[in-house]
């Protein structure tokens, strides 16, 4: 009769323990497809899933992907965030095991010796020997809930974990597009300088000869410094551009080496259409999937939370061997064990749970927020990228036309100086003229390459991971 109560009690349990959990249920946000085809755009190539998956490739430069596959596997912020993940698989592992019974063994000894006076005399030893279990039955699903929780903040994590990839891939190509384009600049900084430097040498010799003045061979040498004063400025920001490369890639400023590609080939792409970019692409942006994923784990966290307002059932027992004698510890005399339920329900915790439970709904809240902010954010991104890639071509044409009008002012300036048929002024413009527009130029041309990297990185363009 005594196990029938037992083993009732029992059944009784395990069939409230398959209730549902309290708390809501988490619901994905649905998705509203963002608007991209209202913007101009060119004839070109048409971006395609598998062409973002493996981005830098598409501009065919072995550097650029040596650089990007390096810092994929040195950087440490991504060397961090693994870490990160660590946790949080671990994390999710001691809620899954919370689900679980709990077992102890226990062994004991003690040598004791009771007072002469305390009415018991006597000394001996106590043996003891067995295992403790308890098991929390998840009625409520408190369990369950936390559960549900530390899954999706482990899934959070990885995500977070490829949104950084996809950030440490594009800040490296938009690195190394920097430092081509520095590259380039200093090479149209000492072309300009040698073109002027020709001119402050004929302006000189003419003075000298009685020809000119001494005004334009003072107007033709600051017009020359000038230039040549540009030049440290951008050495310098050519240094920081590659430790900037290396801190991506892992290795310590000033020990990065590669080979440099040549200047006269910036990093560039064939021109691509944007009329038919894949918008499901942008829905699994890592960042977006790290949002909603936080937002389930905070709605799990309130059916955490309203658990606590129930009450909490556990079955316990033990089983072991005691003796005063070791030599009996294992007759079975010797054998002892106990068994029950037992149950805990918070009566009075001065509104302390509802406090917490409106917390939870607080923090539910403010992660839905995040999340419809991400994707206001994610789509801005693209939007603004997209443009920026039409309307930079389109400037560059313009830039391309004067720079061409700018040599060849250069050119009839000094032919008509030369001849006596105009001042000094107008071979000052022109040469300043066709240092500004060709310095544009190799800056629009940096530009362009940039915002195509700016598109695939707002696709969430290059997570997958390294063969």
């Amino acid at each position: 009769m005594k196990i029938y109560g037992a083993g009732f009690i029992a059944a009784t349990v395990l069939a409230l323990a398959g209730c549902k959990a309290v708390g809501p249920d988490y619901k994905r946000p649905e998705w509203k497809e963002p608007v991209l085809n209202d913007l101009k755009t060119h004839q070109g190539t048409e971006i395609t899933v598998n062409e973002v998956a493996l981005w830098w490739k598409v501009f065919d430069d072995p550097v650029l992907t040596n650089l990007v596959e390096q810092a994929l596997c040195n950087n440490l912020s991504l060397a961090d965030s693994v870490s990160r993940i660590r946790e949080a698989r671990a994390r999710l592992g001691i809620s899954k095991a919370g689900l679980l019974p709990e077992v102890d063994a226990s062994g004991a000894y003690n040598r004791y010796r009771y007072s002469d006076n305390a009415g018991f005399p006597g000394d001996g030893d106590h043996y003891q020997v067995g295992f403790d279990a308890r098991w929390e039955l998840d009625i409520f699903g408190r369990r369950r809930r936390s559960v549900e929780s530390a899954q999706a903040a482990f899934e959070s994590s990885c995500a977070t974990f490829e949104h950084l990839w996809v950030v440490v891939a594009a800040e490296t190509a938009v690195s190394y597009a920097k430092y081509q384009e520095l590259q380039k600049r200093l090479e149209v900084a000492q072309r300009n300088l040698s073109i002027q430097q020709d001119t402050f040498e004929i302006v000189e010799s003419r003075a000298k000869s009685g020809i000119g003045d001494e005004l334009a061979v003072e107007q033709a040498k600051y017009n020359l410094e000038r230039t040549r004063a540009t030049i440290p400025g951008l050495h310098s920001s050519s240094d920081q551009a590659l430790n900037a490369l290396a801190v991506l890639t892992g290795v310590m400023p000033g020990e990065l080496k590669f080979k440099i590609v040549s200047t006269d080939k910036m990093l560039s792409a064939p021109i691509r259409t944007l009329s038919g970019i894949p918008a499901e692409a942008l829905r699994k942006r890592p960042d977006i999937r790290a949002a909603e994923r936080e937002l389930a784990a905070r709605c799990a966290e309130i059916g955490v939370s309203e658990a606590d307002l129930y009450p909490s059932f556990a079955l316990g027992g033990s089983i072991g061997l005691e003796s005063l004698e070791l030599a009996d510890l294992a007759a079975g005399e010797s054998h002892f064990f106990s068994f029950g339920p037992s149950i805990s329900w918070p009566v009075f915790r001065a509104g302390s749970i509802r406090a917490n439970i409106e917390v939870q709904k607080a923090l539910h809240e403010q992660a839905f927020i995040h999340y419809e902010s991400t994707v206001l954010d994610a789509v801005a991104e693209l939007r603004n990228v997209m443009s920026a890639y039409v309307r930079e071509y389109e400037r560059l044409e313009a830039l391309d036309n004067a720079a061409d009008a700018a040599r060849n002012a250069v050119a009839v300036s000094q032919d008509l100086y030369k001849q006596g048929l105009t001042d000094f002024n107008s071979v000052l413009d022109a040469q300043r003229s066709l240092l500004s527009f060709e310095e544009l130029v190799v800056i629009s041309q940096g530009l362009i390459a940039k915002d195509l990297i700016g598109i695939y990185k707002a696709l969430g363009g290059g997570w997958q991971p390294l063969k």
